[in-house]
């Protein structure tokens, strides 16, 4: 018996060694090509984005809690106290989602001992790399998980960063001014030698997916933390676009570490940016589209696993980090008659102007702040560090939230306000405006952060007010006011973003009802199309412009004159000057050099104070003569320069002036002349 035994242990052992041989010999021959790859790499980019967004969300929440909510935290200390039961009630009742554990280790502990068996050498070394790096990539995700939901228990028991609009009455109007300021003279501090990082968010991912370019992890963890400080000290700005470039920024950066080539690489990164928007509006349908329409602008087979699956695993992990609770209020919503289809075409057409207004506003800051304007203002503050620019704009912000609380911070409590018939149609109409303009001057003066959601915000108070004057005037045929807030939301997230699909399902995840998808395809589609028609025919004149100012000489703009000596009385030019095309001649002493130009304009006052003897030289604007051979933009630029509105031209022997207005008039002429042969790009979008 006992031999019969042995032999068996004997035969078990064997065939246990032969197993295990069979399994190294298939572990060498293990193969990770990109594509069977990509979809688990998309999954784990999907499980950072959503922690970065469970992060983002409670570093506004820190930040504002900080600001303005430190009595609390110090009563939190204090043992027995009610903040401090609220405190662990909160931790308590937390989703701290412990299945993650018994799934999560196992498998990258599998993944690292399969790594192991692995002998090194050849196409093996890149199997063994990237199943470690996907392994510690598991456990990097656990070990962080579960911080990030203590810290969001923290936040939601002590109150932090829940409507944080509605209870700016009970702050000094001192701080609400003081408040913004401060957060965009840090902003400005953190972000002064970071170029890369000073846009919106999603235009830069845009360019990055496009042009199979690569986005540094490092600026998208900065552009979290300066677009947390931004929103939690009352800037008017979203979230979704620093957590798009942060999802991208993670999906480049693990791309890069596994190897993957260019293209792959631009599917991680929209997946993660995808996965972004998925994990902060808890919309995983939406999320997937926008990578899809607006990133890579194709719905192929390839790039449908990395997406969805990173979709998916961004809003379980956003879900137990931040709740699951809907960001909007759940509005019933019932169509009342065929009217309504032409009234939510007019919704679109109104949401399209609107988009558009913003986007026209938002450049026309940004330039005005950087000294890219016209006036003295502009170009004193292009001169000043970026810190003090964001200040300023925050300062104002401040003011303006001090007239209408809805441009503090994202302002999501003021959309849901309108989407209930809270607010009055006052406070819907100046919401609209007051939020377009202060979130122009919170990111145009230099501040980080979104216009994804302020553009729902402005959305949902025109939307508001469109449908209260309707429902006055036609109130049998038109829904309540809140179904046109909630339509408008979407109308213009699809006008901003030149996406439909994407505003469409953003707004059907969020209310919850599929009644509302007709009325979404109508706005939807007629606000996409109007803004982008819009923005299409302002690019092709900003195109043609650059290239009429690059490649135009000078030399077929000039007014060739017969120069005037220094010393020649005015008395004697008054008839050649008014006479003159330009109204102004050239200046050249005897010795041929160009002093600089006298214009008919100088006749008044200088003229008056140097005498009835004034020679040229008295009323001499002096500055160096430009080349014929110099570029409209260059003499545009020496122009501004000195403040001037001539200048002397000089080719050879000729001489000659060039006036602003003459520039200007030529400008103008050349968009119409060839606007049509442009082809043209919206803000976030780029030519294919």
């Amino acid at each position: 018996m006992a031999a019969s035994l042995r032999l068996l242990a004997l035969r078990l052992l064997a065939l246990v060694r032969d197993l295990v041989q069979q399994l190294l010999q298939a572990a060498q021959r293990l193969r990770l090509p990109g594509p069977s790859v990509l979809p688990v790499a998309g999954a784990v980019v999907g499980v950072y984005s959503g922690l970065a967004a469970g992060l983002f969300a409670n570093l506004i929440a820190l930040v504002s809690g900080v600001s303005f909510g430190l009595p609390v935290v110090v009563e939190a200390l204090r043992s027995g106290s009610t903040a401090r039961l609220r405190l662990g009630q909160a931790l308590a009742e937390a989703h701290w989602h412990f299945e993650f554990i018994i799934v999560g280790v196992p498998l990258g502990l599998a993944a690292l001992g399969l790594a192991r068996l692995i002998a090194p050498g050849g196409p093996r070394d890149v199997v063994k790399r990237r199943l470690e790096v996907l392994a510690l990539l598991v456990l990097g995700a656990l070990s962080l998980y579960y911080p990030l939901v203590a810290l969001a228990a923290v936040n939601s028991g002590l109150g932090h960063g829940h409507d944080a609009g509605r209870g700016l009455s009970h702050i000094s109007p001192f701080f609400v001014v003081v408040a913004p300021m401060l957060g965009g003279a840090v902003v400005g501090r953190m972000l002064r030698n970071k170029p890369e990082t000073h846009g919106h968010g999603v235009p830069e991912v845009v360019a990055a997916v496009e042009r199979e370019g690569r986005l540094s992890a490092r600026n998208g963890l900065l552009k979290l933390v300066a677009s947390a400080v931004t929103i939690g000290t009352g800037g008017s700005a979203g979230r979704e676009g620093p957590m798009v470039y942060g999802g991208a920024a993670l999906g480049s950066e693990v791309g890069r570490t596994l190897g993957f080539t260019q293209r792959e690489l631009s599917i991680l990164m929209a997946s993660g940016a995808g996965a972004g928007i998925a994990a902060s509006f808890n919309a995983p349908v939406a999320g997937a589209i926008f990578a899809m329409e607006i990133l890579l602008r194709e719905f192929q087979l390839r790039v449908f696993s990395p997406i969805i699956l990173a979709s998916v695993t961004a809003t379980m992990v956003g879900r137990g980090v931040m709740g699951n609770a809907a960001m909007l209020e759940r509005v019933a919503y019932t169509m009342r008659s065929g009217w309504e289809v032409v009234f939510y075409a007019m919704l679109g057409l109104l949401c399209g102007a609107l988009a558009y207004a913003f986007l026209q506003a938002l450049h026309g800051v940004e330039e005005f702040f950087q000294g890219h304007r016209p006036g003295k203002v502009s170009a004193f503050l292009g001169k000043k560090p970026l810190a003090m620019r964001a200040g300023l704009g925050g300062a104002l912000v401040g003011l303006l939230a001090l007239a209408h609380p809805v441009v503090w911070g994202t302002g999501h409590e003021y959309a849901n306000g309108a989407l209930v018939r809270e607010l009055s149609l006052a406070l819907l109409a100046s919401g609209c405006v007051l939020k377009l303009v202060g979130t122009a001057l919170t990111l145009g003066s230099g501040g980080s952060g979104g216009t994804f959601f302020p553009a729902t915000v402005i959305g949902a108070m025109a939307g508001g007010t469109f449908g209260e004057v309707l429902h006055v005037l036609l109130p049998g045929v038109s829904a309540s006011s809140g179904a046109y807030a909630m339509v408008g939301m979407g109308g213009a997230v699809a006008a901003m973003t030149r996406g439909p699909l994407t505003g469409m399902m953003m707004m059907y995840e969020l209310s919850g009802n599929y009644a509302i998808i007709l009325p979404l395809m109508v706005t939807c589609t007629l606000s996409s199309a109007l803004c982008h028609v819009l923005v299409e025919r302002r690019a092709a004149r900003l195109r043609l412009e650059g290239q009429l100012l690059r490649r135009t000489p000078i030399r077929e703009l000039v007014r060739w004159e017969e120069p005037v000596l220094p010393e020649a009385e005015v008395t004697g030019l008054r008839e050649r000057l008014l006479s003159s095309g330009a109204e102004a001649l050239p200046v050249r002493d005897a010795d041929g050099k160009l002093r600089g130009v006298v214009v008919a304009g100088a006749l008044g006052a200088r003229w008056q104070q140097a005498g009835e003897g004034a020679t040229a030289a008295a009323l001499l604007d002096e500055a160096p003569a430009v080349s014929a051979e110099a570029s409209v933009g260059e003499v545009l630029a020496a122009l501004e320069a000195r403040s001037l509105a001539v200048l002397a031209v000089e080719d050879g022997t000729r001489v000659g002036v060039v006036t602003r207005a003459g520039l200007e008039r030529f400008l103008q002429s050349g968009r119409h002349a060839h606007a049509a042969q442009e082809l043209p790009f919206g803000v976030t979008e780029m030519p294919r």
